[in-house]
């Protein structure tokens, strides 16, 4: 789980960050369109890695395997995937999944998926940003950071009983917005690259 979602003190550039209610009409387009801006930027040699971040024994931090398991039913070509609610990247198995993950691509452009907590107007926006997420960083844990780019999903309220509120956090939100997130990697992957067939990997 990423640290809390803090609101940015100015506005910031679209080309940077979008964050987006998923539960707006147009906003798998708009989320599809950020992924694909950035994929076209990415040389078709350099490996795409997704590593969604999260648990299967909490609701809240359930978001990356969800997304996960539905990229993996997906099938696209090109998208090597780690993180499924049958095999999840979590606490105990981040480190050696990054070192499985540098050992086998050369230079991997990765994307890292994962749930946060943020201010209670916050509670449902999905966010598309530069850098890596800091997994753990919300309920105090000492994690490595993850990713060049992140989508993170705002799942409940943060700031007080962290694991409290991961625990109670409705299912049916965080399945909600993994189904906007996972529909919007498939948009953008489909015909916005050229990409060699290769099939999905996830981690043991």
């Amino acid at each position: 789980m990423k640290l809390p979602f803090q609101r940015d003190a100015h506005k910031p550039k679209a080309s940077e960050t979008l964050k987006i209610m998923h539960s707006e009409a147009n906003s798998i387009d708009l989320l599809s369109d950020r992924l694909s801006a950035v994929l076209r930027t990415i040389p078709a040699q350099q490996p795409i890695v997704i590593v969604c971040v999260g648990t299967d024994r909490s609701t809240g931090d359930a978001l990356g395997p969800l997304v996960g398991s539905q990229l993996q039913k997906q099938g696209i070509e090109g998208l090597h995937l780690y993180g499924t609610l049958e095999h999840p990247v979590h606490a105990m198995n981040l480190n050696e999944t990054l070192t499985t993950i540098q050992q086998h691509f050369n230079d991997p452009f990765v994307i890292a998926i994962d749930a946060c907590l943020g201010q209670l107007t916050s509670v449902g926006f999905i966010q598309v940003g530069d850098g890596p997420v800091k997994p753990g960083a919300g309920v105090n844990k000492e994690l490595p950071p993850v990713g060049h780019m992140h989508v993170t999903g705002i799942v409940n309220v943060g700031g007080f009983m962290e694991y409290f509120v991961l625990q109670n956090t409705r299912l049916s939100l965080v399945v909600s917005m993994a189904e906007v997130i996972a529909k919007s990697f498939q948009t953008a992957f489909s015909g916005k690259r050229q990409w060699s067939p290769t099939s999905l990997v996830r981690i043991d």
